[in-house]
């Protein structure tokens, strides 16, 4: 969905936008739509995960326990592919909008890899020596295990058709303990459970509007209440 920057440019008159955002959250949430809709709002670069090059992804959804250890180890090398690339473009020091948290990879990691595997996965982690600037905002969409489900099987990914009530509940409990704690950035926690950003137009134009607000500390967004 293209939305109309002409008029996000008159909202923004009297307004600054964090330079850099992170969406996150669950598979299905609608991250990476939402973090597209912002960059072409603020017109900003944008930084996505690329799901589609792990080929270790559907033999992960298909027997997660024999292909968990190839999948995070992936995931980590790409995501720090992807943050090498843009300090070597200097795109860091630009305006930018991200769909992951580099520390969303541990946390995928403990919820999958047993003890062992884990020891050998931090300590790959520990020498690649990330160095990632730290968001001006990270947005959390949040939605029950049932609405997750119900997105991803209307996406129409084959093996992502494959993924169990169980795992998007796990995931959701490991999000959850992980922004209970976490205070590197101002957070905007999101009820993604009625919010659809493809279609409605309104529903964008609310958080664009709340977003904008945000300086500082933790903030909660419920469309369902406005």
């Amino acid at each position: 969905m293209n939305h109309d920057t002409t008029t996000a440019a008159i909202d923004l008159n009297s307004r600054t936008p964090p330079r850099h955002i992170v969406v996150e959250g669950p598979i299905g949430v609608g991250k990476t739509t939402l973090a597209k809709q912002l960059a072409d709002s603020f017109n900003y670069q944008t930084l996505l995960e690329i799901p589609a090059e792990n080929p270790f992804l559907e033999r992960f959804y298909q027997n997660q326990k024999n292909a968990a250890l190839a999948t995070q180890l992936f995931f980590l090398f790409q995501r720090s592919q992807q943050i090498q690339d843009q300090h070597q473009g200097q795109l860091f020091e630009s305006t930018r909008v991200a769909d992951f948290l580099i520390e969303k990879d541990r946390l995928f990691a403990k919820l999958t890899l047993d003890q062992d595997e884990y020891h050998l996965y931090d300590k790959v982690y520990q020498q690649l020596s990330l160095d990632t600037p730290k968001p001006d905002l990270v947005i959390y969409l949040q939605a029950s295990p049932e609405v997750l489900s119900a997105r991803i099987h209307n996406r129409g990914v084959d093996f992502e058709q494959q993924i169990s009530p169980q795992y998007l509940k796990s995931i959701n409990e490991a999000y959850s303990e992980f922004f209970l704690y976490y205070d590197d950035a101002p957070l905007l926690i999101v009820n993604a459970e009625e919010l659809d950003l493809v279609n409605r137009e309104q529903d964008y134009r609310q958080l664009l509007d709340y977003l904008l607000t945000i300086r500082s500390g933790r903030h909660y967004f419920n469309p369902t209440m406005l």
